[in-house]
């Protein structure tokens, strides 16, 4: 009965923040073309529910520039000003909802992230994976991008082992105030996240 609540939930709330969302969806969609030409999707292979790859989709804030040696360069050099902003208004993220429909993702579940760090996590932090990843999460409305690794993992566990309803309500309430308050964006000197290397 509760997955069948939460996928409600889902399929309900996805559709309408697409329907409710459509007019700023449409206007991103311009300007991203007009300022960094196509694709204007970012599509990348997550690891889904039990670790089953997916296309997530969220809006491109980057440019595809390359250093003289051929090599991308970093996201702090590729990231764009209205990139910066699209990510600090969450508003890049907006994709995910189709996710959502397809029921790839659900709106509250433990983040996506890259398939190169399955084999890095400990038994316990790939619990994560016994649910499907969300758009948003209990580690993004307490702390978001501004915690440590330990630390957003034990979140998304916690959240795996406690989920219910309820929870995914006040979660998705309490992700709207963060996004407008614009916080935990940005882990400290670093453009989004310094990537995972596994557990000490």
């Amino acid at each position: 009965m509760r997955i069948m609540l939460k996928r409600g939930l889902d399929i309900v709330g996805a559709s309408l923040g697409l329907m409710l969302l459509s007019p700023i969806i449409l206007v991103l969609v311009v300007l991203i073309r007009r300022r960094m030409g196509a694709p204007v999707l970012f599509r990348q292979t997550r690891p889904g529910k039990d670790g089953v790859p997916f296309q997530m989709l969220k809006f491109r804030t980057m440019l595809d520039a390359m250093g003289s040696d051929g090599s991308v360069l970093s996201d702090a050099d590729r990231l764009t000003p209205f990139g910066r902003k699209l990510r600090s208004s969450s508003l890049d993220e907006l994709p995910e909802l189709w996710n959502v429909l397809k029921g790839d993702m659900s709106l509250v579940g433990p983040r996506p992230l890259l398939m190169e760090y399955l084999p890095l996590y400990s038994p316990t932090q790939a619990r994560r994976h016994d649910v499907r990843p969300g758009v948003t999460g209990w580690a993004q409305i307490n702390g978001r991008n501004a915690i440590s690794w330990e630390e957003k993992f034990a979140l998304d566990v916690w959240y795996v082992e406690n989920r219910t309803i309820w929870l995914d309500l006040r979660v998705i309430w309490l992700t709207i105030r963060k996004v407008l308050a614009r916080d935990g964006i940005n882990a400290q000197g670093d453009a989004t996240m310094p990537r995972f290397t596994g557990s000490e």
